[in-house]
């Protein structure tokens, strides 16, 4: 009977057997499988971060972390202090490292001629074709990626601060706000058509030369786990992205900038604490983790923006101040005056007047150097 060929299998099979190869040949070396991959890529990209190594190898951050501190502490690289960005430090393999580095590729390429024992070179041509589309198409895990665009604005000149960008739409949001003017990406009715993922990509890969970065607004993106595929392929275009979002998965959020995914931040902060539940259309609500966000970015991580839509049914002037006051501190708040819409969740909403605006802005400005109304 002829074996079926099983992917899971001998992928399993495959890495085991390099793991090992690799542990066996540079045990004298002091290191094994779980660096050399890290120390090439710092040898051939001298002064890179641990950010941008996590990006290339497709590492998470913990294992980028313990690779870079086991090659550091035997001497093998070193950390300088980035002049460009205080948070990260630039790494670069010492001569300790460089007198092995030649070494490293010689048992790198005998590995490969063992693996291609038995195959000509047409035979090694065609693997490596299909080896490059077999990672690709893994890295882009499209169909297994539970997150759907609804909307896509090709240009905008407004949703990015001091960028031409286009936005994208996300379907699904945790809250009911009734003033709210995408009601069909909160309710996603069975009419709503899709977008297709590789549509979106096919017009971003266009659109290189004149679009600077992507907005990602929704809709609530960070309900979708699977946001970061995306994200990496839209940063590996070479745009920056601004994520819109209402604060209520502080990790997802965090683990995004930390992975140098998100390079600006907009949250809706909607109200005050004691008006919180009602402004968001549930009965109850608890603020920890937008409280955990608005925290976390006070700290200056990425560039970011705090904003309310005022609404004449929920906001007064005190309530601004209040506001004002959760954030002190922060790099900038704007005031958005509400717009009614055929397609707000709820019927019977109002704008507050200008002069109404105005002492709005004033009473923020007591506690925020940046205050702006936005949309006037």
């Amino acid at each position: 009977m002829t074996k079926t060929p099983d992917l899971l299998i001998n992928n399993s099979i495959l890495y085991r057997a390099t793991q090992k190869y690799y542990d066996r040949r540079l045990e004298k070396f002091n290191i094994g499988y779980g660096q050399i991959l890290f120390l090439m890529m710092i040898y051939e990209n001298e002064g890179i971060t641990m950010k941008e190594l996590s990006r290339l190898g497709s590492f998470d951050k913990g294992t980028t972390t313990k690779g870079i501190n086991k090659l550091e502490s035997i001497g093998y690289v070193r950390l300088e202090e980035n002049p460009h960005d205080k948070r990260s430090k630039l790494i670069y393999t010492t001569p300790k490292a460089e007198e092995i580095l030649s070494m490293m590729y010689i048992i790198r390429k005998d590995w490969l001629q063992q693996l291609m024992r038995g195959i000509d070179g047409e035979g090694e041509k065609l693997f490596n074709e299909y080896l490059d589309k077999i990672v690709h198409n893994a890295s882009n895990e499209m169909n297994d990626v539970d997150v759907r665009f609804y909307g896509m604005q090709k240009l905008t000149l407004l949703d990015y601060p001091g960028k031409m960008a286009a936005t994208l739409f996300t379907g699904g949001c945790n809250f009911r706000c009734p003033f709210c003017h995408n009601k069909d990406l909160v309710f996603l009715p069975e009419s709503l058509s899709e977008i297709q993922s590789e549509d979106i990509f096919s017009y971003l890969e266009k659109r290189k030369s004149i679009l600077e970065g992507v907005v990602i607004s929704g809709g609530e993106p960070l309900l979708h786990k699977g946001l970061e595929v995306y994200l990496r392929r839209i940063k590996e275009m070479g745009y920056v992205v601004k994520l819109d979002t209402n604060g209520t998965f502080p990790e997802r959020m965090i683990a995004l900038i930390e992975e140098g995914l998100i390079d600006y931040v907009a949250v809706d902060i909607k109200n005050t604490s004691g008006k919180y539940a009602k402004t968001i259309g549930l009965d109850q609500y608890r603020l920890d983790a937008i409280v955990k966000t608005v925290n976390y970015l006070l700290e200056d991580h990425v560039d970011y923006e705090f904003r309310t839509t005022v609404v004449e049914e929920f906001h007064d002037v005190v309530d601004i101040e209040e506001i004002a006051k959760t954030i002190k501190g922060a790099k900038a708040y704007y005031l958005q005056n509400f717009r009614d819409a055929d397609s707000v969740i709820e019927e019977g909403m109002h704008s507050v007047s200008h002069d109404t605006l105005l002492k709005m802005k004033e009473a923020a400005e007591k506690y925020l150097d940046h205050v702006e109304i936005r949309g006037e």
